[in-house]
């Protein structure tokens, strides 16, 4: 089984199991449209290998890990959508939850989601009590404060944010909890695993600045030009487009070297090289270049713009 269909197979039978019989239909049928309406699964994908390179022996639990990280990231983005945020209409191409059933019970979904996060690590690891507390400490700083996800949406509502801080709090803290929730699953220590999370965290997020500008809602699945609109701290606006495209380079390489040494380290190599071609595609810097240099060169034939391959990014 692949690490996407074990990660779906797994939401799905949690989901399941966690909503149970008697709740309120319009509040479960929101929550599940966050949660089903299509998605990477990048996080638990990340936690499902770690756990295969730690060894995995206790893949229930490693399941309920890799369910939080995407309930809380879910709920994160039921959240971020809302109108006192993005006031986003679309997510991976569909209607916004909020769009699609309310802003009351949007507010309650993401609410919902995240208490279910925490409900699957405790239903799950009651034959490992020490591995799913700590599991629920790691979760834990990944969204809440000081540094997680919480704290990053919330530097988004202060006058000023240092870029790189703003950055490693949106994104990069989720990122981090995912490949130590994998380590911590099979009873191994996280650290040497916190890199590799933290270089793709900020790659993610330096990946999400320049689509907002190079990409399209049919691309994206969501609005562009959102960090602009709502005075965002961006690294396409910081660095400029070219400085933020080789920075993402850089992170990309980076995470790969911080791959430790381990049976499964080829399988994390390709996971971490096929999701960079992913979040930024060849042909969209491709064609960002070839427009610069025709701009610079008016005088010169104007090359033919090789048109960006028709692909969904999903966050």
């Amino acid at each position: 089984m692949s690490l996407l269909m074990r990660a779906e197979a797994a939401l799905k039978s949690n989901f399941e199991a966690s909503t149970g019989l008697g709740a309120p239909p319009r509040l479960q049928a929101a929550m599940h449209h966050a949660v089903f309406s299509g998605g990477a699964r990048i996080r638990p994908q990340l936690c499902l290998a770690v756990a295969t390179a730690c060894g995995d022996d206790a893949p229930e639990l490693t399941n309920a890990a890799a369910v939080a990280l995407e309930l809380m990231h879910c709920a994160s983005l039921v959240h971020d959508d809302m109108p006192a945020f993005d006031n986003a209409d679309f997510r991976r191409g569909v209607p916004t939850v909020h769009k699609a059933f309310s802003e009351p019970l949007a507010l309650l979904a993401g609410d919902g989601l995240i208490v279910m996060a925490y409900q699957v690590l405790i239903n799950a690891g009651r034959h490992h009590p020490k591995r799913a507390m700590a599991l629920m400490d790691n979760l834990s700083q990944g969204v809440g404060l000081p540094n997680g996800i919480v704290a990053g949406q919330a530097w988004e509502c202060e006058t000023a944010a240092d870029l790189a801080h703003y950055q490693r709090s949106k994104t990069g803290a989720l990122f981090v909890s995912a490949t130590c929730a994998g380590a911590i699953a099979s009873g191994q220590s996280p650290k040497p695993w916190a890199a590799l999370g933290a270089f793709l965290g900020e790659a993610y997020q330096v990946a999400d600045d320049i689509r907002d500008v190079l990409g399209d809602i049919a691309m994206l699945g969501k609005p562009v030009g959102q960090d602009k609109l709502n005075e965002r701290p961006s690294s396409a606006q910081a660095m400029g487009l070219e400085g933020a495209i080789q920075h993402f380079d850089s992170l990309i390489e980076q995470a790969g070297h911080a791959i430790p040494d381990c049976a499964c380290r080829a399988m994390l190599m390709q996971l971490v090289l096929l999701e960079s071609q992913r979040l930024v595609p060849k042909s969209m810097c491709d064609d960002y270049r070839n427009r610069v240099a025709s701009v610079k060169s008016p005088k010169t034939k104007t090359p033919r713009l090789r048109a960006p391959r028709q692909q969904q990014i999903i966050q």
